[in-house]
């Protein structure tokens, strides 16, 4: 999939570079897919020319922005500030139902563990405080019968995670029962199956829209925003959200 593919992006100075990283590319190796060869952080160091240091993760099956260090300096001090919640990160996703206009969502979440990567953790961790923000976009209803219903109704939700949990996003929408379409894992499949069948979408619809950081060597705010694939913008075609993609 990713054979000799060339990754957007963004920006790129002395200290950082960011990519807008497509779905289904993890970041760097990891046990969870041991079989897999293509990962972000060699990919970007292939193409640049040059060794970079990742300060944060996004999931494998989201897309969007993904900002790396040039420099083991500069990988500190932008690390630090994703530890201590001093960056906004801003994400668009495609949830079942029709949400709420806008809220926060203050709903602690339990440490979640992967069976290979964290076999050796302690599963014995409190909830931790999960906080994240959100507001309606846009809806639609589709003349698709899912479940006990006739028809059914999606939300373009702008969500911005004020904590840095797993998955939390996908955990917070389960809470709400506004599950994530394309999730697999905390989704719903009868949406799932839905939208592969008629929009031929066949990833997580969920994208890290924008983040803002301080750059670690100039401290200037800087604020950087990813496009969305052409599954995204078809999708919102589709739903009548065309003034939405970006």
């Amino acid at each position: 999939m990713f054979e000799n593919y060339n990754l957007e992006i963004l920006f790129q100075d002395d200290a950082i570079v960011v990519i807008n990283k497509p779905s289904g590319l993890l970041v760097h190796k990891s046990m969870l897919d041991p079989h897999e060869i293509y990962f972000a952080v060699d990919m970007l160091e292939n193409q640049i020319g040059q060794k970079v240091y990742s300060v944060h993760r996004i999931d494998r099956a989201t897309s969007g922005v993904l900002l790396f260090a040039k420099n083991s300096e500069c990988a500190r001090i932008l690390s630090e500030q994703f530890a201590n919640n001093q960056t906004q990160k801003t994400y668009l996703t495609v949830v079942r139902g029709y949400m709420p206009s806008s809220g926060i969502i203050d709903y602690p979440l339990s440490r979640k563990l992967d069976k290979i990567a964290d076999k050796d953790s302690s599963k014995d961790k409190d909830a931790q405080e999960a906080i994240t923000h959100f507001r309606t976009l846009a809806t639609a209803q589709l003349p698709y019968a899912v479940g006990k219903y006739e028809q059914s109704r999606y939300s373009l939700v702008e969500a911005s995670p004020k904590t840095g949990r797993k998955h939390q996003i996908r955990r917070h929408m389960k809470h709400l029962s506004h599950h994530l379409i394309g999730d697999t894992k905390y989704g719903r499949g009868e949406h799932n199956k839905l939208f592969r069948e008629v929009f031929n979408c066949h990833r997580m619809l969920l994208h890290a829209l924008s983040l803002k950081v301080v750059h670690p060597v100039t401290n200037e705010e800087m604020t950087f925003k990813a496009p969305l694939d052409n599954t995204f913008k078809s999708v919102f075609d589709a739903l009548g959200w065309e003034d939405f993609i970006i």
